[in-house]
C-alpha cells in the first residue's frame, strides 16, 4: 500500500493485513460476493468465482480498530 491511511480514532497510520476465513480443512482469505447468499448442499454457499473480490483489512496498532475494503484490482495499493 503506497498511500498511508490514518485511524479515524487515533490518527495513527494503519497496518495492512487480512482476516483469514477459518474452516475445518484450513483457512483462506476473506472475499466479498455480490447479492444475497444462496445455500449449496456441497459447498455451503453458491458463489461465482469471477465475481469474488478479495477483502483487505487495515488495523490500527494503537487501538485495534479494523477497517475492511473489497476493492478490485488492488486500488488500495496505489
Amino acid at each position: 500500500m503506497t498511500k498511508a491511511i490514518e485511524c479515524i480514532k487515533c490518527h495513527v497510520q494503519m497496518e495492512v493485513g487480512y482476516v483469514p476465513d477459518l474452516r475445518e480443512g484450513g483457512s483462506s482469505r476473506q472475499v466479498w460476493s455480490p447479492g444475497e447468499p444462496k445455500r449449496s448442499f456441497w459447498t455451503g454457499l453458491k458463489m461465482k468465482a469471477d465475481q469474488l473480490v478479495p477483502v483487505k483489512t487495515l488495523r490500527c496498532p494503537k487501538c485495534g480498530y479494523l477497517e475492511s475494503y473489497a476493492l478490485p484490482k488492488n486500488i488500495l495499493d496505489g
